[in-house]
């Protein structure tokens, strides 16, 4: 059900209003111009949420980039989370992952036809994908978790929300996981609850809907995160359905932001899952990879690793994995379905936004 995966500590509410009094009055000084916004001229999407913590963001910045890429010219510029390198950086099919962080990564690796730059300070960032020349052709900048980075106006605001964590129900850090007021949902022009179950009645989507109290001007989305076929890390391009697996004793290795959900998904496919938990964009050492090996070798046969696409990028850097362990580790790909046969609506909103605003020239 929605809102199934909050916890709030009672305990830090004192310490949540004295957050959202800063947040707030960093947000009115937004809102009654005192700081600036900057608006440019080139389509900008923004992608982000309001909660600590994945709430998909990559997936669907993933799929803004399969929907534009074949008519466009694409940028994502994100902060490089976790990174370990400074300022402005335009990454290379051969980028060393520690210099722009493991999602813009990931994302040059699997679409390298794609600018993928890393900038704390996206003004900067936007200024020179724009104006430098080997990126001067790009139409559309797509910048990732970037709700609550207000200097920059982007054209279309997403903003995505966990069906199992609502905003609506939840609280300000430290007690719960907003970043700020859940009010701040208004400044989106599209709002997606993701990560939704298979099938939902009628009365669920009703519920949702009227408990968000969305704008007559914000359009509403709902959407699952699809898994594809695992695919062996370190093989020949070997595919497995997760159909065919469930008898298999599986080792779940992530570091994600919600860990739980995947778990819960995958014991939906796999009767023995076993879950070993890393927080989010760890950077895996020789001792995890030892854990890894101990608890996976006194495992039954049969067996094999199950991590996500994130955490492979991170773990594809490690030196020290026994030839045994690599054979073991299967990838699990995720991607982004629009629900109730509202896929070409959102689409074309965002075609529409990037296509009239191509040649939009006049600065705010």
């Amino acid at each position: 059900m929605e809102g199934d995966m909050i916890h709030i500590d009672k305990r830090l509410i004192p310490l949540s209003w004295l957050y959202g009094i800063a947040v707030g009055i960093r947000n009115c000084m937004f809102d009654w111009g005192i700081i600036k916004s900057t608006r440019y001229d080139i389509p900008i999407i923004s992608v982000g949420n309001i909660t600590a913590g994945g709430t998909g963001k990559t997936p669907f910045v993933e799929y803004l980039i399969r929907l534009l890429r074949k008519e466009y010219r694409v940028a994502v510029l994100s902060r490089g989370y976790m990174r370990r390198s400074r300022g402005y950086i335009l990454a290379k099919k051969n980028t060393p992952i520690e210099r722009i962080g493991d999602e813009p990564w990931m994302i040059k690796q699997k679409f390298p036809d794609v600018y993928v730059a890393v900038d704390s300070n996206r003004r900067r960032g936007i200024t020179r994908l724009m104006n430098d020349k080997e990126t001067s052709d790009v139409d559309v900048i797509l910048l990732d978790d970037a709700f609550q980075h207000r200097y920059v106006k982007a054209g279309q605001d997403i903003l995505l929300i966990d069906y199992h964590r609502m905003i609506n129900y939840d609280y300000m850090l430290p007690a719960g996981r907003l970043r700020e007021p859940w009010t701040g949902k208004e400044r989106a022009n599209i709002v997606i609850v993701n990560k939704c179950p298979e099938v939902m009645s009628p009365i669920e989507y009703r519920i949702v809907s009227e408990s968000l109290q969305l704008r007559p001007f914000q359009s509403l989305f709902y959407a699952s995160l699809k898994y594809g076929k695992l695919v062996q890390m370190y093989g020949n391009d070997e595919f497995r359905s997760l159909d065919t697996v469930s008898h298999i004793h599986t080792l779940l290795v992530s570091g994600i932001g919600n860990p739980w959900q995947i778990e819960m998904d995958m014991r939906m496919y796999i009767r023995d899952v076993r879950p070993i938990t890393f927080t989010d964009h760890h950077y895996y050492k020789a001792d995890d990879i030892r854990n890894i090996t101990r608890r996976f070798r006194e495992m039954p046969e049969p067996k094999m690793i199950i991590t996500t696409e994130k955490d492979a990028t991170r773990l594809q850097i490690m030196r020290n994995i026994p030839d045994d362990i690599k054979e073991a580790i299967w990838v699990l790909p995720i991607k982004v379905t629009i629900k109730q046969d509202k896929g070409d609506m959102f689409n074309k909103i965002i075609t529409d936004y990037v296509q009239q605003n191509l040649r939009n020239r006049q600065l705010d």
